[in-house]
């Protein structure tokens, strides 16, 4: 009976460096300081590592060398096509990735948003080889936001929750920016307004499964989501500073994000309150949608319905829509700069993070006076 054959030792760069007559550190360097050899070598210590099927460094064990792990991690608690298809989503991961390159890092996404098992997205975080977190628009007491914590690890959050202990902040005042246009809205003589909103919390409620849904007074209370809630505050806050009553506001959350969304919302609202002459939009995906769904219908925009929205992305700026943008990719690059500044320890540098207290980053955004917003018609 003949032997099988003896399997081949795993290739390792003691064999490699042997092979090639060569010391450990010129393969180390030709992987990691290629400039130190010229490209003929780097080219031979390439295609012999090919052929005798070496993988290159350990990562693992360079980090414990290192104690860095060259990457940082971008902890979405939505799910995780909404980092790739969401306009504002995206241009933030975009600065964040941008930002990384400027100091050589690597982005990690990971993914702990609803559509995981609490198991496998715990798992994501606490294996998670990072240097440090940067956390995007999580829920308050976001459970996969307490396991980031225990990780002990530098620690950027990106809009919300706003007050994590012991972690630097980037955002925006979500609130004043929403009572800006909405102030506007009010002064072109609007008296009945529906607001459309993202999703205020978990859970489908006594009415089982839902696309849209009309949120009362308690829901928006105690959402968890505080950009919402603060952008739903800054639309009730100048209803009562123009003596209108709370009921003259009639607000819709969508359970999804997509182009559908706020045409759906859209009908309930005004299904709803059909005295409404504006249809405020909490995103620019949302006022997006809630227009091609009044366009179909033959309601014009401004003349019959005013609409407006919120980020400022490229397709609204195109459509004329009046809304306000926030700088989405410039909350990335300096969320970040802070993050790789806390890594390295820099007290010096704008956003230390080990010199005392957390950094807080409150950016700047602009009321757009677009083509979609005018009188009651």
């Amino acid at each position: 009976m003949s032997r099988s054959p003896t399997p081949r030792r795993r290739a390792t760069l003691a064999s490699l460096a042997a092979e090639l007559e060569v010391s450990r550190t010129t393969i180390s360097n030709a992987y990691n300081r290629p400039d130190q050899l010229s490209a003929d070598l780097r080219e031979r210590i390439f295609a012999t590592a090919k052929r005798l099927g070496y993988p290159g460094p350990d990562p693992v064990a360079r980090s414990l060398r290192t104690r860095r792990a060259g990457a940082v991690g971008l902890v979405v608690a939505q799910p995780l096509t909404y980092s790739f298809s969401d306009p504002a989503a995206l241009n933030f991961v975009a600065g964040l990735a941008e930002s990384c390159e400027e100091v050589g890092q690597g982005l990690l996404l990971v993914a702990a948003g609803p559509r995981r098992s609490v198991a496998e997205a715990s798992s994501a975080v606490l294996s998670a080889a990072v240097d440090g977190f940067v956390v995007y628009a999580a829920a308050e007491e976001d459970p996969y936001l307490q396991l980031v914590l225990q990780r002990h690890l530098p620690v950027v959050v990106v809009d919300q929750p706003t007050d994590v202990p012991g972690a630097s902040r980037v955002g925006i005042d979500d609130r004043r920016a929403m009572r800006a246009l909405a102030d506007f809205v009010v002064s072109l003589g609007h008296r009945e307004i529906g607001l459309l909103a993202m999703k205020l919390g978990d859970g489908h409620g006594d009415d089982g499964e839902w696309s849209v849904r009309v949120a009362d007074a308690a829901r928006v209370r105690d959402t968890p989501f505080s950009v919402q809630g603060e952008r739903i505050g800054g639309v009730c806050d100048a209803l009562a500073a123009a003596g209108l009553p709370a009921d003259a506001l009639t607000v819709v959350e969508c359970s999804e994000h997509g182009p559908e969304s706020g045409g759906a919302a859209a009908e309930l609202a005004l299904s709803t309150t059909p005295r409404i002459t504006a249809l405020m939009c909490t995103t620019d995906v949302l006022a997006i949608s809630a227009m091609d769904f009044l366009r179909a219908r033959g309601i014009y925009v401004p003349g019959r319905m005013t609409v407006t929205g919120f980020d400022g992305i490229p397709e609204a700026i195109k459509r004329g829509l009046t809304t306000v943008a926030q700088p989405s990719m410039e909350k990335g690059r300096i969320a970040g700069r802070m993050l790789h500044s806390m890594v390295r320890g820099d007290e010096n540098a704008v956003n230390a993070p080990r010199s005392g207290l957390p950094i807080v980053e409150i950016l700047p955004t602009e009321l757009i006076r677009g083509r979609t917003a005018g009188p009651p018609g």
